[in-house]
């Protein structure tokens, strides 16, 4: 069959894909199923689980167009193979009205769905691609309103549904038995299936019953838990799912909201609604909450899209919903309330359905996440895959002795189930479980339990600045006005009736986005700060009075009466003060929402009985200054801004400009926005001062103790992040700040970087904590200079991020700040974090860091809105405090994981061992004694070790990542060769013994003997031990080997200093003494009923009583001994052993720490430019770098 290249679906994405496609083959089905047959189904089993293989083993290749089955995987880390089947092609007659003729044709589609979307053969490409809604045709927002503001036909509305399907976020509740199947398809089971299997057959009946029966809770327990989250995820979707929403199609009429496809305009109800898509709106206001989304529950105002026009192609931009926002309506949000006029309807285009949506989106995040990877998972699998070899050596020793004396080889099985602990899944996730709970009781929520291991390695933590290290509020510290391009002094408040009528007072009182919702002025705090302060009154018209006016201005602000002067005072500046003899009101004609990408906001205003209109306008300092006149802006802006932010306040600016008369309502409703907000001006600065949460600071200092970077990410001004970085002590007062200002190409010129230092820092302060890269791994010489972190913008860190990509990772190495971001960007900072290795945390408070929080190693929100559900971690405490509680309870868990796994592997071997032994004599342990091992000691010792609380403060070291370290798998040798050494020494010396010889029902010495063993002469008629049981050999090895599994599980059970110590963990230690005094009883105290059960006598003597105590304690001293000295020099012999041969650090960051602490060039000096290179086609850059330092001339 012809072939093809593979193809890529969702390039460029986070779920960018592999594509192949093939067509079944029927003789590779039949030699396959035959091959099912004959391996009694274990090949079927195989290939469930390795889709690839199933799909090679039964499918030819063949091109993706003519493919019946795509094979998918992942190019990310993992690696992950997917299977879908594409169905038959479809043959659609689709009718099409092309100049005034109805034509009649047949269509053909094939697509495939995978994690709930669906991609389709698209011909012009050569390739699937997935189809989200509007913006697939790129129409522009003058399109928009010209030809998708009518709505559809009904032919055009059940051809787009054969694409877009149902608009339906259908999260299925799978039934128990789906559930049982998958779970019990889980190869895990099916190795405990074939263990039990395999225990019945050699009349091991007790102990297949208790795992039965331990398995079945297991997978009850699971299945409870997946049933549960399936159905609360499914309740969450699907409350307002199905709705009933009015269509405008030929008229309006009554639908479904599963009726609803792209290009459909719904009408909004007067008195809201749930969203059930994503749709735009052509007319009208709303307020919406959308608190299930962005973790914000302030409402938001949303107004109706503009429409530039047909002469204005330059500002008719293709409609994006990130850029168009302010615009859209999301779905799942709640429309609280819409503004019309004279009866005029509000209207919205329906943008994106179903999974496409931003809601659905969310939903695919939490059904298909992706999946964790981490080194100790890894790890385990390879420590396991040594275990499984461990076990064939056993298998093959023992087919060996098996064939030498004619014995059953089913019994040589046996071995592979001792080695791999059928129990080691569920004590592996015992310390999660106790973590996530102790987590749940501090009021720290998680849904995916296996990022608390993870977190106990964070290394760095980023922090949103306001509403996580600041307060939400911010309170007005005092305003700045602005005259004739000259600063007036400093003033506290504009609550002054000298300035009432001013256009500095009319701006604070009118540019915002505040709404009146049952009475209460809701909006963002920013603005509800600002307008309180001018003491004005809101007041927004009724639903009657907007249907009985004609374009009535919906929102009305005016001052109250006491701050109304008497009479009217004239000035001389009549340009600058506003006058109306009978009232004076202003109302908002029209606004224009704030927007992060611009930083600014802008409504147009009119006074009442005025004919000319006003612009107000409202933003960042730095954007609103470029938009006005020069000669309007003081000469020492720049002076006095930077002073207000390096104090640490939010400032805002605000400018003003005089409409021309020939605006009227009509054409102000069309303007473009860029031509309004144009030679303004300057009317002063806002100074807001948003305070410390009394927690931060000291939260700071503890994890700079702990050797953990802390970097903040926000929105604000980069100077106010500085200063309130400094004031935090995520800067130190004596550190050094240097500013990287990026510059895109502009003119032929190349993108450059101009290196700034901030002021320089107080030398005179006491020295907080230092943070050095090295950490515990690395050991460099620092400069002989101040330690420095860098400072960029979002719009800086764009440019460095497309043109320096080399210099990126050593810019993140030392930065601090980042401002201005973005939310896309505050993802790309963690992604560009993780690159150099480190273990990121992302603490927000869900407004726009949900990317983030999703994609960082832990990411906790502050919010506990339904936003938050895409956060693995959930505080209901509203501050910082939270993280290192999680980071010393995600190092307790990680560190419990690694005590169980050494357990249970150490478990498993001296089980291994024992059973080895007995096998040269044939002979093994009972079925009882293998019951008593492993639940009475064995499990009743792990889900109690597990139970070690947090050590009660972050040290500096951090637990190891993985299970393939020097000290830890020098521990577990040494106590392999421990517990070798003793029990082999036991064996020997049984046997080695005066009074030692081997059992005969005449002679009872023990209990039974070997019947292959046995004499000719011994043989009699009496009723013998098939398995031989009872003798010497099995009884001593038994009760030392059981000392062996107390001993190991103190050794490894470690405390300080991520962990409480073991004598504070109360269940553990008495469950420990418990078994050490029975053990102890049933050797110095015989009783008849507990020896017949466990199959073993002590009639032979109190000396082997004694004999076995000695091993025991000798064992357990030298145990001891040995892990104290690893865990005290192993790390650093191991550190001193690197050193001596250089080694190079693993962790990127720490390898670049090295290189750069001995680069003269780095970090930059304060007078030069980094300047990327344009290297010509086919010659790579010098060095292979992508930039140049030169000085500034």
């Amino acid at each position: 069959m012809e072939k093809e290249e593979l193809k890529i679906v969702n390039k460029d994405e986070e779920d960018e894909m592999e594509l192949q496609g093939y067509r079944v083959c029927r003789w590779r089905v039949a030699v396959v199923s035959l091959g099912v047959l004959c391996t009694g189904g274990f090949l079927l089993l195989l290939l469930y689980w390795m889709p690839e293989w199933c799909v090679k083993a039964t499918c030819t290749r063949t091109t993706v167009r003519e493919a019946e089955v795509v094979l998918l995987q992942s190019t990310d880390d993992f690696k992950r193979w997917f299977l879908a089947k594409v169905p038959q092609i479809k043959k659609v007659s689709a009718l099409v009205i092309f100049a005034n003729i109805l034509i009649s044709f047949s269509l053909q589609i094939r697509y495939f769905t995978l994690h709930s979307t669906k991609y389709y053969w698209n011909d012009e490409v050569h390739n699937f691609e997935v189809l989200t809604g509007l913006e697939d045709r790129e129409v522009t927002c003058s399109t928009v309103h010209s030809e998708h503001s009518t709505g559809l036909t009904s032919n055009q509305q059940e051809y787009r549904r054969l694409f877009f399907g149902v608009n339906e976020i259908a999260v299925k509740v799978p039934s128990v038995f789906k559930l049982l199947i998958k779970e019990v398809l889980n190869p895990f089971y099916i190795f405990q299936l074939f263990s039990v299997i395999l225990w019945s057959a050699d009349e091991y009946y007790y102990y297949a019953a208790a795992i039965v029966f331990m398995s079945v809770i297991s997978i009850a327990t699971s299945l409870y838990t997946i049933k549960k989250q399936y159905v609360t995820l499914h309740d969450m979707v699907s409350a307002h799912s199905i709705v009933r929403v009015s269509v405008c199609r030929a008229n309006i009429e009554e639908a479904l909201s599963t009726d609803l496809v792209p290009g459909d305009v719904m009408v909004i109800p007067s008195n809201g609604t749930i969203m059930p898509c994503d749709a735009v709106l052509i007319s009208g206001t709303c307020i919406v909450n959308e608190s299930m989304l962005t973790g914000e529950s302030v409402p938001v105002t949303k107004t109706n899209l503009p429409n530039p026009g047909e002469g204005d192609k330059e500002g008719d931009a293709a409609y994006s919903m990130e850029e168009h926002k302010r615009h859209t309506l999301f779905c799942g949000t709640h429309v609280i309330q819409t503004r019309f006029y004279s009866g005029e309807l509000v209207k919205a285009v329906v943008v994106r359905t179903g999974f496409s949506t931003a809601k659905g989106q969310l939903v695919r995040s939490i059904l298909y996440p992706k999946p964790t990877d981490f080194k100790l998972y890894r790890d385990a699998y390879l420590f396991l895959l040594c275990l499984v070899a461990i076990a064939g050596i056993g298998f093959v020793y023992s087919i060996v002795l098996s064939i030498m004396n004619n014995t059953i080889i089913i019994e040589s099985l046996d071995i592979i189930t001792i080695t791999v602990p059928p129990a080691l899944p569920a004590a592996m996730t015992a310390g999660i479980v106790y973590a996530q709970r102790r987590l749940k009781r501090i009021g720290i929520f998680c849904i995916s339990p296996q990022r608390i291991n993870i977190c106990g390695q964070l290394n760095l933590v980023c922090f949103d600045k306001t509403g996580t290290l600041t307060e939400d509020g911010l309170d007005l510290w005092g305003v700045q006005r602005v005259e004739k391009g000259t600063f007036h002094l400093s003033e506290e408040n504009a609550y002054k009736d000298t300035l009432v009528k001013s256009q500095f007072v009319a701006c604070m009182a009118t540019c915002h986005s505040l709404t009146n919702i049952d009475g209460k002025l809701s909006g963002d705090p920013l603005d509800l700060k600002m307008f309180e302060a001018t003491g004005w009154i809101l007041e927004e018209a009724t639903e009657e009075e907007t249907s009985l006016h004609n374009r009535i201005m919906p929102t009305v602000v005016r001052p109250p009466k006491q701050l109304m002067p008497p009479e009217p005072v004239m000035s001389p500046e009549q340009d600058m003060e506003l006058y109306d003899l009978s009232a004076y009101e202003i109302g908002i004609v029209r606004q224009f929402p704030f927007s992060s990408a611009l930083q600014r906001m802008c409504v147009v205003a009119r006074l009442l009985g005025e004919k000319r209109m006003d612009a107000y306008l409202k933003g960042a300092p730095e954007v609103v200054a470029s938009l006005c006149k020069k000669d309007t802006v003081p000469e020492d802006f720049a002076e006095v801004l930077e002073d207000y932010t390096k104090q640490g306040f939010r400032v805002i600016a605000l400018a003003h400009r005089r409409l021309e008369s020939k605006l009227t309502w009509h054409k102000v409703q069309n303007v473009n926005r860029d031509q309004m907000e144009a030679n303004m001006e300057f009317l002063g600065l806002i100074i807001m001062q948003n305070k410390l949460k009394a927690e931060t600071s000291g939260v700071l200092q503890d994890l700079r103790r702990a050797h953990i970077r802390t970097v903040m990410v926000t929105g604000d001004n980069m100077l106010t992040a500085i200063s309130v970085a400094r004031d935090c002590g995520m800067i130190p007062p004596q550190d050094q700040v240097i500013i990287a200002d990026a510059l895109p190409p502009k003119d032929g010129q190349a993108a450059k970087i101009t290196w700034r230092y901030a002021d320089n820092p107080s030398k005179h302060v006491g020295k907080a904590p230092r943070l050095e890269i090295n950490l515990e791994d690395v050991h460099h010489t620092q400069k002989p200079q101040d330690q420095y972190h860098f400072a960029m913008s979002g719009k800086s860190f764009a440019v460095i991020t497309e043109h320096f990509q080399d210099l990126l990772q050593k810019l993140v190495l030392h930065g601090t700040v980042f401002a201005r971001m973005a939310p896309d960007q505050k993802t790309e900072l963690i992604e560009a974090l993780q690159s150099v290795d480190y273990f990121v945390g992302m603490c927000g408070d869900g407004a726009n860091d949900c990317g983030a929080l999703k994609r960082a190693h832990g990411g906790i929100s502050l919010s506990e809105l339904e936003a938050s559900v895409a956060s693995p971690f959930t505080s209901r405490t509203p501050n910082i405090s939270c993280v290192p509680s999680l980071i010393r309870e995600g190092r307790a868990a990680l560190i419990t994981s690694f005590c169980v796994f050494k357990f249970m592997a150490l478990y498993s071997i001296i089980q291994y061992i024992s059973v080895t032994l007995l096998y040269s004599i044939l002979s093994n342990l009972g079925d009882f004694q293998f019951l008593f091992i492993d639940i009475a000691i064995i499990l009743l010792v792990v889900f109690t070790m597990s139970l070690n609380p947090a050590w009660k403060e972050l040290v500096s070291r951090r637990p190891p990542s993985g299970l393939i370290s020097g000290p830890l798998l020098f521990s577990v040798l040494t106590q392999i060769l421990i517990c070798l050494g003793f029990q082999t020494i036991a064996f020997l010396w049984v046997r080695h013994q005066a009074w030692y010889h081997i059992w005969t029902p005449q002679s009872d010495a023990c209990n039974s003997s070997l019947r292959a063993n046995l004499g000719p002469e011994h043989n009699s008629s009496e009723e013998r031990d098939d398995h031989n049981i009872k003798n010497y050999e099995n009884t001593s090895l038994f009760y030392v080997s059981s000392f062996q599994y107390l001993i190991v599980a103190i050794v490894f059970s470690k405390g300080k200093p991520f962990r409480q110590p073991s004598y504070k963990n109360w269940p553990f230690v008495v469950s420990c003494i418990g078994l050490y005094i029975f053990m102890f009883f049933i050797m110095f105290y015989p009783v008849s009923a507990i020896d017949e059960f466990l199959e073993v006598r002590n009639e032979w003597g109190i000396f082997i009583v004694f004999f076995a105590v000695s091993f025991a304690l000798f064992s357990s001293l030298l145990s001891c001994c040995f892990q104290g000295g690893i865990d005290l020099w192993g790390a650093k012999c191991l550190s001193w052993l690197c050193c001596r041969r250089r080694k190079v650090p693993k962790a990127r960051y720490m390898h670049l720490a090295q290189e750069l602490s001995v680069d003269p060039d780095w970090p930059p000096k304060p007078t030069t430019t980094t300047e990327a290179k344009h290297p010509l086609p086919g010659n790579p850059p010098e060095n292979g770098s992508s930039y140049q330092i030169m000085a500034d001339s």
